[in-house]
């Protein structure tokens, strides 16, 4: 039985990721039972206590014989979730602007992740306000796989990276990050038109897939006016 309840959470939480990134969209239907069961390998009784799961949070709402529907419209601030849009739901309108989107060479990264290969994506995106003032600059770093090769010439769907993960087979199971404060350097400063010294949230987390490959490193400065960290504790929870 505790098995079973690992195995129930452990899918939950894979399709609460996607519903939050927007690969389920607000009043889209979910993949039916049959297909869900088939891509994670378990009974309908397991796939419908996730389902329940799912429910319990508010992100789906079930309808006998007709399937589960996505109720999830983005309102939380979930760097998951994509800031722009959440922010935007909370009345602060943002632009996203992409400074380097390139394949790289990365050896002391791959290092301290333990990794062999030194070949990551490169994705850094500022976020700002109106008046050009920015709240967030973004840092990410993902593993490049064959399905990911050449993905910077391709283009992101929607500006979403997760998007092109999940659309990869790179579906995050699990994270983990450590939250600081620092001032902003002088380059820092500069990108995000604010004062050098300005104190910023420095927030640096690393998502793995089931198997405990990494899927994504992220590194990030936020504007802790704009920002803030809930954490979640107990069985299958996590910040």
């Amino acid at each position: 039985m505790p098995g079973q309840v690992h195995k129930h959470h452990r899918i939950a939480r894979v399709l609460a990721d996607e519903i939050r990134s927007g690969v389920h969209s607000d009043g889209a239907r979910l993949p039916g039972e049959h297909a869900l069961t088939q891509r994670f390998g378990v009974s309908r009784t397991t796939l419908r206590q996730a389902l329940q799961v799912l429910g319990e949070e508010g992100l789906i709402a079930t309808h006998a014989g007709i399937g589960s529907f996505v109720t999830f419209d983005g309102t939380p601030l979930d760097n998951r979730l994509g800031w722009t849009r959440a922010l935007a739901a909370q009345g602060t309108e943002l632009t996203t602007e992409t400074l380097r989107f390139e394949e790289t060479a990365d050896p002391e990264l791959a290092a301290s992740l333990g990794l062999a290969s030194t070949a990551f994506l490169a994705l850094d995106r500022v976020r700002r306000l109106p008046d050009g003032q920015g709240v967030s600059l973004e840092h990410s770093r993902v593993p490049v796989t064959d399905a990911l090769a050449g993905l910077p010439a391709r283009g992101l769907d929607g500006g979403s990276l997760n998007q092109a993960l999940v659309a990869a087979g790179r579906i995050t199971d699990s994270g983990e990050g450590v939250v600081s404060v620092r001032g902003l350097d002088r380059a820092e400063a500069a990108i995000l038109h604010r004062p050098h010294g300005e104190s910023f949230l420095r927030l640096a987390q690393v998502y793995r897939a089931a198997d405990g490959s990494v899927v994504e490193h992220v590194s990030s400065l936020l504007d802790p006016a704009r920002f803030e960290l809930h954490v979640r504790s107990g069985r299958g929870g996590r910040p």
